[in-house]
């Protein structure tokens, strides 16, 4: 397993996963699914090399999003020294493999090598089965929030309650 900033060249099958997850979304958890997202925004994550990818046997395993800011979700919290996780997407043909505690020792790495003091994530509505297995990767359960302006999110922000997890990182 290799973890690698995406490039172009790999947006076709990031565009093939996010479809994959939105049909999966449905038959877990309805109640909110994921859009379809915009190409400019994939490309210019992997632009500014804020999008990556977890390679296993040659193949696209997973993919993941980060940015360091995040004002419309973490409001006043985005003052904090942090990365945002977002869109984690694994490929159906590797679920099961605990593909997000990877991305969590990766992003531990990660944010310390930038200065930072958080790595932080969210997700939509009140799916307990996500909840519990974020628990398990480490992060912290930091409750429900609804947010004050998402005007600048993608459309499945829009009036939806939203949990937030965090990990404290140690200042070594």
């Amino acid at each position: 397993m290799k973890i690698h900033n995406s490039t172009s060249e790999d947006i076709p099958e990031i565009f093939r996963l996010y479809a994959l997850a939105t049909e999966y979304q449905k038959t877990i958890f309805p109640e909110n699914t994921w859009p379809t997202f915009e190409r400019t925004l994939v490309e210019n994550e992997i632009q500014q090399h804020r999008q990556f990818k977890m390679v296993v046997d040659g193949q696209i395993a997973c993919i993941w999003a980060i940015t360091f800011h995040d004002p419309q979700i973490w409001e006043a919290r985005d003052k904090d020294p942090s990365i945002y996780i977002h869109r984690i997407t694994t490929n159906p043909e590797f679920r099961g493999r605990q593909f997000v505690s990877e991305i969590v020792n990766w992003a531990k790495h990660y944010a310390k090598s930038h200065q930072k003091k958080f790595i932080r994530m969210d997700t939509c509505g009140n799916n307990e089965k996500l909840i519990q297995h974020y628990k398990k990767c480490g992060f912290n359960f930091l409750g429900m929030v609804q947010l004050q302006c998402a005007d600048e999110l993608p459309s499945h922000y829009q009036d939806a309650d939203v949990c937030l997890f965090e990990i404290k990182l140690n200042s070594a």
